[in-house]
């Protein structure tokens, strides 16, 4: 059977790709987006490795981008990421992606959907799996977003030009509340792993935080060996599954076990000497925390970026098992510098006590992104009879 082909491009933003639609150019029914995703990325794989599609074999190069006219008076686009599961045909929407989040306001402005004139752009997005405002600024070039620049991010070769994120009243992305229990730390009875103290956060991403001495772990392992721990993988697995029920995310642990996004799941440990995923080392002076997370059940390679936020602003309430593992500081305004496998995550979060109610105000930090190509991706069109039948032959063959 013929394969049918979309409009799309491909990016890169901060330590992510993702292929990016215009929303114009998908059904209007959401059902039918799953299907061509997965077609598009190369899901699902037993293999792991997504050879027949667009998908990298891990998470952060598994991903899509919907991109549009926005649906609200305080904001210039709308954008839907998509996780798609590298093993399994499934598509998850409960979730942002703060790196992809770099790379669509330059976008937007690139593929003509705002005007922007002058040497700088402030594109303000509304992330619709949160229902979040994202405010991105970057510098601009004769009428195109800059590349260029000497801005390096952690796992990711080169430079380029920064683009600044700044969530706006990141709280509750997932949940509606930045503590859903109500508490800073919970003590969580996890089946197979016993009572742990961890701290459950909710700021642009649901997480749980645990201690890693709490796992019997340092803190400073490396993705591949925390891969090959089993013991460890199924334990995290667990706690991740204990938290999103306690949270309110899922009604039982099944249901929880089924969304593979969120709660994202990881463990911190105060500022210590580490070697990097490069071969070069960090030393504590230069951190105030250390950090490893899952993602989509995989240990990942830096830090989401969503994640790093929820981390920097769980390290500014106080109590916290993140804030106990935080370096004190002496500037509550300072950025927290924030060690993963790939190097130092430089991320600035401002929180507040109203009424007794801690309240995050707003999150930041730096990324860069590029547009890799554009023009078509195929599709099997045996793997997308709802696209086929939706269209009635409208789209290009090839």
């Amino acid at each position: 059977m013929k394969q049918l082909k979309l409009p799309a491009v491909f990016m890169r933003g901060g330590t992510s790709n993702a292929i990016v639609f215009h929303a114009k150019d998908l059904p209007r029914e959401r059902a039918q987006w799953d299907e061509i995703f997965l077609a598009a990325i190369g899901s699902p794989d037993p293999y792991g490795r997504q050879l027949d599609g667009m998908g990298g074999g891990v998470s952060s190069v598994s991903k899509v981008c919907v991109v549009g006219p926005s649906s609200r008076p305080d904001a210039d686009i709308d954008y839907t990421f998509a996780q798609v599961q590298v093993k399994k045909a499934e598509v998850d929407y409960s979730a942002n992606c703060g790196n992809m989040s770099s790379a669509m306001g330059p976008f937007a402005v690139d593929e003509g959907l705002i005007h922007i004139s002058g040497r700088e752009a402030v594109v303000r997005i509304h992330n619709t799996n949160t229902r979040k405002i994202i405010q991105a600024r970057f510098a601009m070039d004769e009428g195109l977003s800059e590349v260029d620049g000497e801005l390096a991010i952690p796992g990711v070769s080169g430079t380029g030009s920064p683009v600044r994120l700044e969530f706006l009243q990141p709280g509750g992305a997932t949940t509606g509340k930045l503590l859903p229990t109500g508490n800073v730390t919970d003590v969580l009875d996890v089946p197979g792993v016993g009572k742990l103290t961890v701290s459950m956060v909710d700021a642009a991403n649901a997480t749980v935080f645990v201690r890693a001495a709490d796992l019997g772990l340092s803190g400073i392992e490396m993705p591949d060996a925390l891969d090959g721990n089993a013991d460890i993988m199924h334990k995290l697995a667990a706690i991740r599954v204990a938290a999103s029920v306690a949270m309110g995310i899922a009604r039982t642990p099944a249901e929880a076990a089924k969304k593979s996004a969120v709660p994202f799941v990881g463990f911190v440990s105060a500022a210590q000497d580490a070697a990097l995923l490069t071969g070069e080392a960090i030393k504590a002076a230069d951190i105030d925390l250390t950090a490893r997370m899952l993602s989509n059940g995989q240990p990942h390679r830096a830090l989401p970026l969503t994640v790093s936020l929820c981390t920097a602003v769980a390290a500014r309430i106080e109590g916290s098992v993140v804030h106990q593992a935080t370096r004190a500081a002496t500037d509550l305004n300072a950025p927290i510098r924030i060690a993963m496998p790939s190097g130092i995550l430089t991320v600035a979060a401002a929180v507040s006590q109203q009424n007794g109610q801690w309240r995050a105000e707003q999150g930041a930090f730096y990324r860069t992104q590029r547009r890799l190509f554009e023009g078509y991706v195929y599709v099997r069109a045996a793997l997308v009879p709802g696209l086929v039948a939706a269209t009635r032959g409208k789209l290009k063959a090839a």
